[in-house]
């Protein structure tokens, strides 16, 4: 069923044609995801749908009724079902006593609660953390309308849509295929694309220069010398008029051809930011920070308590927990080293806020990046160019900029600090889908240690090398990613204790088997392989005893 359509539409913001859509079609079975860069009409293209900004040219044709999931705080006062306050266990507030996450929980119980034909959702998963995303993307798959989503969810978009569409510079594409298909055409449209140009010019060059080989052969035709005579002159004219001629028309075919020639432009890929992050000053410590009996608490509310962890050196650890369980404080008591916190020599800091308060707001970009840098100014307006702050850009005051500019100019900061260990909390917030990529890949390439909190499931299974868990007011230390511990979670859940105890009292056995034949090895013994199956079995008896309670 037709849900919405949309014909010869225009929206211009100033001179800036901000969106052109020939025609669109919606269907009830679609579900759509919307990427591009930020500022590229992302969120007007919903704002125009629903009727909250009037396009300058065309129609936008909606049957049926819709629910909208803003950034903004419309509607927090409507009805909510009540399975979906369950759902959320959601309790009654007055809005401005809210925390971003609990917002965006109302809005997307009362978005649910309408039974709407069509959702749309602007950023829905901002300030959510990942168990909420989880619920929330499993409310998404059991829907039954059309969705039209703004995300930068990735695990979302792959998980929930069956459509992408791109805007770029006004151009709005649709594909079909979740992002990982998207991702996968945009590669082969490009490579296809980058060809078609090659060819092209090839083509071209080889007319042009067979234009101007025949016109200098036509040219360099020869008179009649003047010792001729008048017969052979004749005979030596209609001779060359007949070479002329032919060269002649032989050039005119050509330029006919290169008038014809399909033109082909080159393919142009999103300029995306460049980020290189350095240990300055390598560690050599095996622990570089360590906790031990840690307690942390607001007035009669506790977060945790006897709270122990270690951060190992070249290790990515992901603090992971919901909303409000103490992660972001967990950050600051290793920054600000707090009792029962303690840090290896020679630590130097790279810390990115989720707030930005390692920014001054009323400096320049430029202010900003020198104020620790270890490099001169025309180094580090190298670096803001490559997070595509160019010219003049790097006077702007921080206070003028947006979330995702904000965030380029804290990477920078750390770009050119001196460090050795990475903090970061909600690094990608603010950034958009390719700028978050970049990211992660540079920090996947990154050879020193990093700690990170981040609601992004698929960034963390990505950097991952272990995990802080916050759990019933506990600190659960794991070594692998959150995937690995999600589904030994599962599985720890469905055995009864018995089995677990069973499982751990082999483990502890073998272990003591292994260290007797390590300590005193028999004439077989191969020592290396000792030692890596001694390994091996100290880390799965360390992770299944973090779920005896």
């Amino acid at each position: 069923m037709l849900i919405l359509e949309i014909n010869d539409l225009k929206k211009y913001y100033g001179d800036r044609l901000i969106l052109e859509i020939s025609n669109l079609k919606v269907y009830s079975e679609d579900r759509i995801g919307i990427v591009g860069l930020n500022g590229m009409g992302k969120s007007t293209l919903l704002d125009v749908i629903t009727n909250k900004i009037t396009p300058e040219e065309g129609s936008v044709k909606l049957h049926g009724s819709y629910s909208y999931i803003s950034q903004l705080d419309y509607g927090l006062e409507e009805i909510i079902d009540e399975k979906f306050i369950k759902e959320f266990n959601l309790k009654e507030k007055k809005k401005e006593f809210m925390s971003g996450g609990e917002k965006n929980k109302f809005k997307i119980a009362q978005a649910f609660s309408k039974g709407a034909n069509i959702l749309f959702a602007d950023e829905p998963t901002a300030n959510l953390d990942i168990s909420s995303i989880q619920k929330f993307q499993d409310m998404l798959k059991k829907f039954k309308g059309a969705i039209m989503m703004v995300s930068h969810d990735r695990e979302l978009l792959d998980s929930c849509c069956n459509s992408i569409i791109e805007i770029d510079n006004g151009t709005v594409k649709m594909y079909r295929g979740n992002y990982s298909d998207f991702i996968q055409q945009k590669k082969a449209q490009f490579e296809r694309q980058k060809f078609e140009y090659t060819e092209y010019i090839k083509e071209k060059n080889k007319l042009e220069r067979a234009v101007l080989d025949i016109g200098g052969k036509s040219n360099s035709v020869r008179k009649a010398p003047k010792r001729m005579g008048n017969s052979e002159a004749r005979l030596h004219k209609m001779g060359d008029q007949r070479a002329k001629f032919t060269l002649d028309r032989a050039k005119k075919a050509v330029e006919s051809r290169l008038d014809k020639l399909e033109v082909k432009k080159k393919p142009k890929s999103v300029e995306k930011i460049k980020i290189d992050i350095r240990e300055t000053n390598e560690l050599h410590s095996k622990i570089l920070i360590e906790g031990k009996k840690i307690n942390k608490g607001f007035g009669k509310r506790e977060l945790f308590t006897n709270g122990e962890f270690k951060i190992y050196n070249k290790t990515r650890t992901a603090i992971v927990g919901n909303n409000g369980c103490g992660k972001t404080t967990l950050l600051k008591m290793i920054i600000n080293n707090e009792n029962g916190i303690t840090i290896s020599e020679n630590l130097k800091v790279g810390y990115f806020s989720q707030d930005f308060t390692t920014l001054d707001k009323n400096k320049s970009i430029i202010e900003n990046v020198m104020k620790d840098s270890i490099y001169d100014e025309s180094f580090l307006r190298i670096i803001l160019s490559r997070l595509l702050f160019k010219r003049e850009d790097v006077y702007k005051k921080v206070s003028e900029l947006s979330g995702g500019e904000r965030a380029k100019v804290s990477f920078a900061k750390i770009m050119s600090s001196d460090i050795n260990l990475l903090i970061l909390d909600e690094p990608t917030n603010y950034l958009d889908i390719y700028s978050m990529e970049a990211v992660e890949k540079v920090l996947e390439e990154f050879n020193g240690t990093m700690i990170f909190v981040s609601h992004d499931l698929r960034f963390v299974n990505k950097l991952a090398t272990n995990l802080i868990v916050f759990e019933d007011n506990k600190l659960i230390n794991f070594t692998g990613n959150y995937e690995v511990y999600t589904k030994l979670s599962s599985k720890i859940v469905e055995n009864d204790k018995k089995e677990l105890k069973q499982k751990i009292f082999v483990l502890e056995n073998r272990l003591s088997e292994l260290i007797g034949r390590i300590s005193m090895p028999g004439k077989n013994d191969n020592i290396k392989e000792l030692n890596k199956e001694y390994e091996i079995v100290l880390k799965q008896l360390k992770n299944l005893k973090n779920y005896i309670v």
